[in-house]
């Protein structure tokens, strides 16, 4: 059980510790002949060229990637000094039409957490996924005004997950459950996933469409956002899809057999954690060396007029 749930955290995005072993794989060539994580993370600008996604969500990049303006309407992003806010403009498009969503339905504002490095590739910590540009992370948490930038960088998750009695807790309410329904019904959505107590609830309810259940996936962690992941957009023929769902709404034996195994997922004391070092597809390598844009520095300029 305990293997499972570090490997859990390793793969959806718990934040751990990179260890020493980390930093120094960042030397390119250190793994794979590739750069490594904290090379990646290093890189402050997207690279030139036609925007794609490519290879796999845990093991991929992305060309041409474009920054989330940092506020929107009904959406402001949090966080923004560890430069995740980039993505495939798949991604950048379906929030900001998800944030208008969430406007027109009065839930509130909705709080985008990491999406991507300027440049994807994984992580120095924190995700194993999130690595073509079309991964975002979104919180469930729908109770803050809007907030200055420097006002989202200490923010804290609500969990809405009661682990001893596998229930979600009081502050649940039908706002968190529309939010995840409005992302899931976008056709441009691949998966959702969430803890598994929370898909439950979900289950639970009488909506009169089911069909966009299918899309929720039961995963550990998650307990305080949900991870929402697009399809290999067009234009991205190197980009690895997912295996197709399996047929029904994924309410039945599939997420019990999650709801067995629930525990809270704790992190991994930095002297035993590892920082992924997936093999890239060779098409990453390029994107590395590429040219960058401006699009960081301005960023930058904002985040500081803003603070």
């Amino acid at each position: 059980m305990r293997r499972m749930l570090a490997w859990a955290i390793a793969l959806v995005g718990t934040v751990v510790a990179a260890t020493g072993a980390a930093a120094a794989g960042g030397r390119e060539g250190a793994a794979h002949g590739q750069p490594q994580p904290v090379a990646w993370s290093g890189i402050a600008k997207p690279s030139r060229g036609v925007a794609q996604a490519i290879g796999g969500y845990a093991a991929g990049c992305l060309s041409g990637g474009v920054a989330l303006s940092g506020e929107g309407p009904g959406y402001q992003v949090i966080r923004m000094s560890r430069r995740r806010y980039y993505g495939h403009p798949e991604l950048v498009s379906f929030l900001r039409d998800f944030g208008g969503g969430v406007a027109a339905a009065g839930l509130g504002t909705a709080l985008i957490g990491d999406m991507a490095q300027p440049r994807g590739g994984p992580m120095r910590a924190g995700h194993a996924s999130h690595q073509s540009g079309l991964d975002a992370d979104v919180w469930l948490r729908l109770d803050l005004p809007s907030l200055a930038r420097k006002a989202r960088e200490s923010l804290a998750e609500i969990n809405y997950v009661d682990y001893d009695r596998k229930r979600v807790t009081p502050a649940w309410s039908d706002r968190q459950a529309e939010m995840v329904r409005l992302a899931a019904r976008d056709r441009r959505v691949e998966r959702i996933f969430v803890n598994p107590v929370i898909k439950r609830e979900l289950c639970r309810r009488d909506w009169p469409d089911r069909a966009w259940l299918r899309k929720v996936r039961p995963w550990y962690g998650h307990d305080g956002h949900m991870h929402v992941r697009l399809s290999c957009p067009p234009g991205s023929p190197h980009c690895v899809p997912q295996k197709a769902l399996p047929d029904g709404d994924g309410c039945g034996d599939d997420l019990a057999w999650w709801l067995e195994r629930i525990e809270p997922l704790r992190p991994i004391p930095p002297d035993k954690a590892v920082t992924p070092a997936p093999k890239l597809p060779a098409a990453c390598a390029a994107v590395f060396r590429a040219d960058g844009t401006v699009v960081a520095e301005t960023e930058k300029l904002r985040l500081q007029d803003n603070n």
